[in-house]
């Protein structure tokens, strides 16, 4: 088991986490999943599309985090930032079953692993 999917399968330890992936911001490559994370590259793209019409309105700094909620889920995706191409931290979350508050500051957490 390579550390990415130790930290990701840690990550699914927090209640409410049913899936999370380590992408490639560019690219959309995969470089580890574990759960239902099957949003991976929409959230490539979701997170691509905010970044452009941030800058396009104007908004300064780099992307932090793009949250998508649907009627049970929220997709909840991290840019991590590094060297190089940036990585994505992406979620599932189940709406019902996690407070999106606690959800996000465990994920915080584990994006200092992924960069350790």
């Amino acid at each position: 088991m390579s550390s990415l999917d130790a930290v990701l399968g840690r990550a699914l330890t927090t209640p409410g986490i049913s899936g999370a992936a380590v992408l490639d911001a560019v690219t959309g490559l995969s470089y580890a999943e574990s759960g239902d994370m099957s949003a991976g590259q929409d959230s490539c793209e979701i997170a691509e599309l905010a970044r452009t019409r941030l800058i396009r309105a104007g908004a300064s700094g780099e992307l932090e985090s793009v949250i998508v909620t649907t009627s049970t889920r929220h997709l909840v995706t991290i840019q991590l930032r590094r060297q190089g191409d940036p990585l994505l931290l992406c979620a599932t979350v189940d709406r019902d079953r996690t407070n999106l508050s606690a959800a996000l500051r465990e994920l915080r957490l584990h994006t200092d692993e992924l960069l350790a």
